[in-house]
């Protein structure tokens, strides 16, 4: 998984190119659910975000939106 900043920084192009390599692994994982070996069905909700993510990136460049880069956030505190 790549981070917003890190798909901030690519082509068009390419996220378009990242989002089809997403789906076709979505269809993997979904033929793997269906013959019962897939491990982890956490993962098909992780690209569905993943293509989700880097579809809205692209669009934003489409229409120009330059968004600034946010900062790393900081630690969750536990309970004390």
């Amino acid at each position: 998984m790549s981070t917003i900043n890190e798909l901030r920084e690519l082509k068009v192009e390419e996220l378009h190119g990242r989002a089809a390599e997403l789906k076709q692994a979505i269809f993997d994982l979904k033929s793997k659910k269906n013959t019962g070996i897939l491990d982890s069905t956490a993962d098909l909700k992780r690209n569905r975000r993943d293509v989700a993510r880097c579809l809205t990136v692209a669009r934003e460049q489409e229409l120009g939106i330059k968004r600034e880069p946010k900062a790393d956030k900081p630690a969750k505190k536990g309970k004390e």
